[in-house]
């Protein structure tokens, strides 16, 4: 039975353990250079070995990001960073410029090369000239439609690789290569330092008239760059017949709730698909229950269309508190994330397990002091929960 991968993002430690706990089979992360998340958390080079050690120790694959297009006065310094990647092991690097390409081939010969989005495979010719170049993997453009993805399949290597995104923000530029933010702002989205600009509300200017600032549309003023957000949870079974090898989730300084939740519900939705089973509606559900903006299936079938009336990320669910440990009755050590009561309905999301709802216990601080509410951030708090939960679960509320 062919394999799909779940691939989920790993902005720093503690989100990296937490794509482990809930599934993920690999993750993909940056150094602290060449990589195009600049605001992640990233990993030093000692962090680097950490990752990759605990992650090989669960079976769990790593990637590493080395997808910016380096100026000339910074080819020196990619040697010894590649180098490193060699060193500890990784799995993949995902490069974007043929250059970085060879140098990967020369300085890191036992690390698959994977071709970043950003460089826009779209077609079987594109992916198998990166093959001839020694890529083992091609992460594709987002514009591609299912079946032109199945195409592409048919026409390259059989041990070449498809990757594909299957949630998280889309960018309103065709494979994240944008000026906008550079423009504006003086940060390179290219270079992983996008502001984005493309999610601002933005104003009509008359050129006689400056300083009127007239709405676009007749309501709050139009967000005519916003893209909706990539969710393909409904049809994970079609990606995995149009031949794709793994599928990325999108979100490298999204929060560790955030990873927990979106890693299990297409974790669970690869296992249904791969065994031919009809996935659960709770996992459906999952992906509703973090923080997005309106949702649609990118351009997998058609155009996903533009979402103008606002640039507001959404959810139905709040952390609540995030399990330190629990013994096997259940007497649980939290932490507070956002104020909860006892009496309150509250649900619990634990790796490899369907979410529990149950109304919030009595609860007691450290020392064992009554608490009426969970009202400070970061407070310990103790509570019977109704079943054994992992460290690392996440007690939600439903917002109101």
């Amino acid at each position: 039975m062919r394999k799909l991968e779940v691939l989920s993002p790993a902005g720093d430690m503690d989100r990296l353990i937490t794509a482990v706990r809930y599934g993920t089979d690999a993750v993909y992360l940056a150094g602290t250079s060449f990589g195009m998340r600049a605001a992640a958390g990233n990993f030093s080079e000692e962090e680097l070995r950490q990752a990759i050690a605990l992650a090989h120790s669960k079976n769990v694959k790593v990637y590493v990001t080395c997808n910016t297009v380096p100026t000339e006065t910074e080819i020196p310094q990619l040697p010894a960073f590649i180098e490193l990647l060699e060193d500890v092991r990784a799995d993949g690097v995902i490069v974007t410029d043929i250059g970085v390409m060879a140098m990967c081939r020369r300085y890191a010969p036992d690390v698959d090369i994977h071709v970043s989005t950003q460089a826009g495979v779209m077609n079987s010719a594109t992916a198998n000239a990166f093959y001839d170049l020694g890529a083992k993997r091609a992460v594709l453009a987002r514009e591609m439609s299912l079946a032109d993805i199945a195409k592409l399949r048919s026409e390259i290597p059989s041990d070449m690789e498809i990757e594909a995104f299957c949630h998280g923000a889309m960018c309103v530029s065709f494979s994240g290569r944008c000026l906008l933010s550079n423009y504006l702002t003086g940060r390179d989205a290219n270079r992983g330092e996008c502001a984005q600009p493309c999610r601002w509300k933005y104003y009509l200017v008359e050129e006689k008239r400056p300083g009127e600032y007239m709405q676009i549309s007749e309501d709050n003023g139009t967000f005519i760059f916003n893209s909706r957000d990539m969710c393909m949870i409904d049809h994970v079974r079609e990606m995995y017949d149009a031949g794709i090898s793994s599928i990325k989730i999108e979100g490298r300084t999204k929060s560790s709730y955030y990873v927990a939740s979106v890693t299990s519900a297409y974790r669970h939705a690869v296992d249904a698909a791969v065994s031919g089973r009809e996935l659960e509606q709770i996992w459906k559900d999952e992906v509703y229950k973090v923080s997005h903006r309106e949702y649609s299936t990118g351009f997998y079938f058609g155009q996903p269309g533009q979402y103008i009336r606002d640039s507001e990320y959404h959810s139905t669910f709040d952390v609540a508190a995030v399990v330190d440990s629990c013994d096997s009755e259940g007497n649980a050590v939290l932490h507070q994330r956002n104020r909860f009561f006892p009496g309150e309905e509250v649900e619990l999301l634990m790796p490899d397990a369907e979410p529990v709802v149950f109304p919030a216990p009595e609860m007691t601080d450290s020392e064992g002091m009554p608490v009426e509410a969970a009202r400070h951030a970061d407070m310990e708090l103790h509570m019977k929960l109704p079943v054994t939960a992992p460290e690392g679960s996440f007690l939600r509320k439903r917002r109101e």
